[in-house]
């Protein structure tokens, strides 16, 4: 039987460590037979787990035995493992352990070195953490997982689940994937990425500046035709000076500060709203609901029906 061992450390998010015992725990194979062995391991007997402590059946020599090797994440990601903790899961790597993380848990991995020179995901909000601690790391933040083959990462919360129905159908095989899947109400293969759950603020401009007031402008006319002339104009300025403010001050051009906006007005319609897409795209300044659906699905990582779907 396929042996899945979950490591617990102190500080653990009990979701990420209750998200591949409940799924991989509840496997079961055509004829009735459990699929895996489940076990949760620690380098201590009591893990710190915030709210209340977990009990331990199995300590770190345990992961030596394991197929599968599952990382949750931990509160605080700024804290390094224990050496004992990264010695096992480089044990682990180098004698072809698959190794999965959940959510954070991709630092833990990335402390270990098992993630260098590869892709990797994690939740979104410590994307931008993840690649500037480890930058041999290539972060993607738009993806639900990564599966590298033997070393595979996820995203944030129940992109766990996503990872987890993944390692089963490469076990066992679509069939026994979907019927893990239907136990946990949840579909076997979600549409989209991480990106459509990421909220794009617009990059603000210092309070003061020049630009404030012409940003507030472009948020409130996101509807009308805007070409950089129009807001050059607006903001009392050259079109080579205003692409030079906002280069400065949000790191992007006026027009795809525009673009985000207008993005940003569609998720709101497409939300609380039963307009059609074309009337949206319309009504938010695209030109043409082709050019809206490609600039959203860019931005999302989704078309805007199955971002409907999803938070209507």
């Amino acid at each position: 039987m396929h042996t899945v061992a979950i490591l617990a450390l102190d500080q653990v998010i009990p979701f990420d460590l209750s998200t591949p015992v409940e799924v991989f725990g509840r496997t079961r194979l055509p004829d009735g037979r459990s699929g895996y062995r489940v076990r949760v391991c620690a380098g201590s007997p009591s893990v710190d787990a915030g709210l209340f402590t977990i009990q331990a059946r199995w300590g770190l020599d345990a992961l030596a035995d394991a197929d599968t090797i599952i990382v949750p994440g931990v509160a605080d990601v700024s804290r390094r493992p224990p050496p004992e903790v990264l010695d096992a899961l480089r044990s682990a790597a180098e004698a072809g352990t698959r190794i999965a993380s959940i959510c954070i848990g991709t630092f833990t991995l990335a402390a270990a070195g098992l993630l260098s020179g590869l892709r990797a995901t994690t939740h979104w909000l410590a994307a931008p953490q993840l690649a500037a601690t480890y930058p041999d790391i290539a972060v993607d933040p738009d993806v639900l997982y990564v599966d590298n083959g033997q070393i595979l990462t996820s995203a944030g919360a129940a992109a766990g689940l996503d990872l987890c129905l993944h390692l089963i159908r490469r076990d066992y095989g679509s069939a026994v994937a979907a019927d893990a899947a239907r136990l946990s109400v949840m579909p076997l293969e979600r549409e989209g990425g991480q990106a459509q759950f990421i909220v794009h603020e617009q990059p603000p401009a210092p309070k003061g500046s020049a630009l404030e007031p012409v940003m507030r402008w472009m948020e409130e006319n996101a509807g009308r035709e805007l070409t950089l002339h129009a807001i050059a104009e607006q903001a009392g300025t050259s079109t080579r000076t205003v692409m030079r403010r906002f280069r400065e001050q949000t790191g992007t051009s006026p027009l795809q500060w525009l673009h985000r906006v207008r993005v940003r007005q569609a998720q709101h319609l497409l939300e609380t709203t039963g307009h059609s897409v074309e009337r949206i795209a319309f009504r938010v300044g695209f030109g043409s609901a082709t050019a809206f659906r490609e600039r959203f699905k860019k931005v999302t990582g989704v078309s805007p029906q199955a971002y409907r779907r999803t938070f209507q």
